[in-house]
């Protein structure tokens, strides 16, 4: 019976399904017909995998094919069937043994000259093929990808003859190396200092805060303060992600398209979209749900320069992310769920005109202005910051005294080791039980914060925000109970407030 199954997978977001190629050759007039929901690119695999076979010194059956992708009810697109699809007819019209393709599985886009050709989105493939431990046949072109997760039982393949001769067993494909080792990546040469940045004490000391308790910050004040250069420097706060973090981070950037290198694996990412991103662009979709800039920053920064001219409707797609860690997109073709655990750094200017200071904008005006920003996403914000003009004298100042971002760092990772001993997550993701239990907080030291939360008019969100900034406040200082001097500090980094209530006034 002319029939081959072969072996396969799927772009499904991060997922990977499997996917068979079943091929079946019948007597008929000649056909190719291509079954199973695949997309205008599958159906196009016909016309390339004819001319490779071709090109390839290989016959082309003169049957009626047929070629079904199971799961039928699975979307299919993009050239990655090509490869598949040419086994399978190969081994259907027995130009290569049946027995040779079990146990493998194969992805990979045609040339027309039979060359095999790079495919996009495969780090998923090669994670879920390593648990199963089958042979995977990935383009020669996808090596970093297969170098990034270490798994041995990957072959390249660079051409269908040299493939077939493979299938044979007369000749072996090239794998990654058995030997591979890690190193430790080079810092870059131009490496952003916090020590660069003149004054502006209380903004860095908000940006600790915000690294080692993984918080969102909000920074308000005229142009040039700066805003975005603080911003640019909380990556030398943060510590690298564990490989599995970095695993999970690089498969979504693989679907995305954007592969991240080996010297990058394990570095957190910094996103910063342009003002004038759409809805889809910052949260994900389109008509095949792809990752947004909200999933591609996952485990690391989202930074939101001049927030107040993004759209309104735009940021309040970020209010149900922030508090859950991933987003769902719903679509006809499918309904897939992207992890976005992101840090929200955001700058903007406290009015229209730039200052509140001798500003040219009335109080209505500042108002209107400040009400882009919706109450309930501006209640995501842990902190939010004033971030001033430089006094008189500051910019030829000696600044020699000012702390590195190496020095910082390593209170930071201190407390964030305290806060994931004590309670296995970092103090921004606490529950309100775990602030409970594990807060170390006085009675009335809470009561004092209550009181504080509503003479402020703030929320019970808000409530929980600021014990969880004080916490880590006490982590930084080394201190194992919550006392009320950092309760204070945490009610000082509360700008936006101040400055609302300034203008009812």
């Amino acid at each position: 019976m002319a029939i081959a199954c072969v072996t396969t997978r799927a772009s499904f977001g991060v997922d990977a399904p499997t996917v068979t190629v079943e091929v079946h050759l019948s007597n008929g007039l000649p056909a190719f017909n291509l079954v199973g929901l695949p997309e205008a690119s599958v159906k196009e695999a016909k016309e390339r995998v004819r001319s490779a076979l071709i090109n390839a010194g290989f016959e082309f059956p003169m049957r009626r094919i047929t070629v079904n992708l199971a799961p039928a009810d699975l979307p299919k697109q993009g050239g990655r069937y090509d490869l598949p699809i040419a086994i399978g007819i190969l081994a259907a019209s027995k130009q290569v043994p049946l027995e040779s393709i079990k146990h493998h599985e194969f992805v990979g886009e045609l040339a027309l000259s039979g060359h095999v050709r790079y495919c996009q989105g495969v780090l998923p493939v090669i994670v879920e093929s390593s648990k199963l431990n089958s042979i995977l046949v990935l383009p020669i072109d996808n090596r970093e990808d297969a170098e990034l997760v270490g798994f041995e039982n990957v072959r390249f393949a660079t051409h269908l003859q040299s493939l077939a001769a493979y299938l044979h067993g007369q000749s072996q494909l090239p794998s990654i190396d058995v030997d591979l080792e890690w190193l430790s990546p080079d810092k870059p040469i131009a490496e952003l200092c916090m020590s660069e940045v003149i004054g502006q004490y209380q903004a860095k000391q908000a940006l600790e805060i915000a690294a080692a308790g993984n918080h969102n910050l909000l920074m308000l004040g005229p142009p040039g303060t700066g805003k975005t250069m603080l911003a640019s420097r909380i990556m030398q706060l943060l510590p690298q992600l564990d490989y599995h973090e970095a695993l999970e981070v690089a498969a979504i950037h693989s679907v995305a398209g954007q592969n991240i290198k080996p010297a990058s694996f394990y570095r957190r990412p910094f996103r910063s979209p342009h003002h004038t991103c759409s809805a889809i662009s910052l949260v994900g979709g389109g008509a095949q749900p792809k990752p947004g800039e909200i999933s591609l920053a996952h485990r690391g920064v989202l930074f939101l320069d001049e927030v107040a001219e993004f759209p309104r409707k735009v940021l309040d797609c970020l209010r149900e992310p922030m508090e859950t860690g991933e987003i769902s997109i719903s679509r006809a073709a499918a309904k897939l769920t992207f992890a976005s655990r992101f840090q929200l750094i955001a700058a903007m200017n406290p009015s229209p005109c730039g200052d509140t200071n001798n500003a040219r904008s009335s109080n209505e005006q500042i108002q209107r202005y400040l009400s882009k920003l919706s109450g309930p996403f501006l209640d995501r914000f842990d902190l939010t910051i004033d971030v001033p003009k430089l006094p008189l004298g500051a910019l030829n100042s000696n600044n020699n005294q000012a702390e590195t971002s190496a020095e910082i760092a390593q209170r930071v990772n201190k407390a964030r080791e305290l806060q994931l001993a004590r309670t296995g997550v970092l103090n921004s993701e606490l529950s309100g039980k775990q602030l409970i239990q594990d807060g170390q907080f006085a009675e009335k030291d809470l009561a004092f914060l209550e009181q504080s939360v509503t003479q402020l008019g703030l929320s019970v969100r808000s409530y929980h925000r600021l014990q969880r900034v004080a916490r880590t406040i006490a982590d930084l200082k080394q201190d194992a109970c919550v006392d009320r001097s950092h309760i204070a500090q945490a009610l000082g980094y509360r700008a936006m407030d101040r400055l609302l209530a300034s203008l009812s006034r």
